[in-house]
């Protein structure tokens, strides 16, 4: 199990589309020594990029070491879900423990979609890890440029 941040970490997220507002995504990466980047691509009612990176600490990755290790994650194929199509896609790329895996699927917008697919059980994995992960990341994001402190 990996603990503290190791070196070899990576992590890298994308969900997006192309449509009637052009390209409209959200991605976030950790990188090995710290840094977290944050866009999100709204064009919707004129939207414009956001960005945002900042340091977060080893014991920080170490907890996401710990979400994704618990996940089980590294254990999974997605060649049996869901390929990405005109709705959107969505990838996932791991670096941890010598293993580097990339996922990428269509965007899920249930659990029915994740029942329906031909491997349930690897999507479902998936489906919960990235709304761990993303609830970990906005949380940083909120509170480091929150404007208004509590």
């Amino acid at each position: 199990m990996a603990t503290g941040g190791s070196k070899d970490f990576y992590l890298r997220y994308y969900i997006g589309h192309k449509g009637k507002f052009g390209h409209e995504f959200l991605e976030f990466e950790v990188r090995p020594d710290g840094k977290l980047r944050y866009v999100n691509n709204s064009k919707y009612k004129n939207d414009t990029m956001i960005r945002k990176e900042c340091c977060i600490h080893k014991c920080v990755i170490g907890e996401l070491q710990r979400i994704i290790d618990d996940s089980e994650i590294l254990k999974e194929d997605d060649k049996l879900w869901p390929a990405p199509d005109r709705v959107g896609r969505q990838e996932l790329e791991i670096v941890m423990d010598n293993q580097h895996i990339s996922f990428s699927t269509s965007k899920i917008g249930s659990l029915v979609d994740v029942n329906q697919s031909k491997d349930p059980e690897g999507l479902r994995g998936f489906y919960y890890l990235v709304q761990d992960i993303k609830c970990l990341i906005f949380s940083l994001i909120g509170l480091h440029f929150k404007i208004k402190p509590i």
